[in-house]
């Protein structure tokens, strides 16, 4: 719904466009994490995914042409030994729906990296872990994905109270991230409320992929902090 919507979060990532504008339009690439798929992709064209339900007709006639990275994904696949392979593909709406806020010109090359929900979060770490060289070679790592994010329990009045259990859980990641408690985030399924919060890993996991390139001593901001529908968190947060 953020795609169309104008609210805090869509604001706040305008913002971070602003701050982020130039130097993202720089002679390296833009390399987003996605939440869905299984494979590192290039992305040439843009995907609306069916499945999702409850849409406003105006999502579908936005669009977003932004230039692949075949350097970055080969780049990507040897950092790996072949782990992650390059493909082709559109980007999916977990790419394009947040980057059309913060670069909607669509100038920035985007190689969109697909995760594997059959792995355990200390594998996808470990892989985060491996890709963190790119950060030196001015390759801007993003992880788009919800912290809390429980559909079943959804409200679909945006502005409707957050549970109890999701702003606990919520605040419980922001305090390990900022503490640098990175094992505690790995193992989020150990806290009592992180089946609850995470019910699948797929929106969880790509913040593992952002904290596993923490450098040593880097802070971490708060771009935006929020949960919309009772159950899903906008949280945004920025490594150094």
């Amino acid at each position: 719904m953020n795609i169309v919507a104008e609210n805090s979060y869509t604001r706040d990532l305008e913002k971070l466009g602003d701050r982020a504008g130039e130097a993202a339009r720089g002679p390296r690439r833009l390399g987003p994490l996605d939440d869905a798929r299984l494979l590192l992709r290039e992305r040439r064209r843009q995907r609306h995914d069916p499945r999702l339900l409850r849409l406003p007709d105006g999502l579908y006639e936005k669009r977003y042409p932004a230039p692949g990275a075949p350097d970055v994904a080969e780049r990507v696949a040897e950092l790996t030994g072949g782990v992650v392979k390059p493909a082709e593909r559109g980007l999916d709406h977990a790419a394009w729906a947040p980057l059309i806020r913060v670069w909607p010109q669509a100038d920035v090359p985007i190689l969109e990296l697909s995760i594997d929900l059959a792995e355990p979060a200390a594998d996808h770490y470990a892989l985060g872990r491996l890709l963190a060289p790119l950060r030196d070679e001015g390759v801007l790592v993003m992880g788009s994905g919800n912290i809390v994010h429980n559909l079943r329990a959804i409200d679909w009045d945006e502005d409707a109270a957050p549970f109890d259990w999701a702003v606990e859980f919520d605040a419980f990641v922001a305090d390990a991230v900022a503490e640098r408690r990175h094992e505690d985030l790995v193992d989020y399924l150990q806290h009592p409320l992180g089946r609850l919060a995470a019910p699948t890993p797929d929106h969880y996991l790509p913040l593992l992929y952002v904290i596993a390139a923490q450098g040593d001593g880097e802070a971490v901001s708060t771009i935006h902090e929020g949960i919309q529908h009772g159950s899903v968190s906008m949280r945004c947060l920025q490594v150094g």
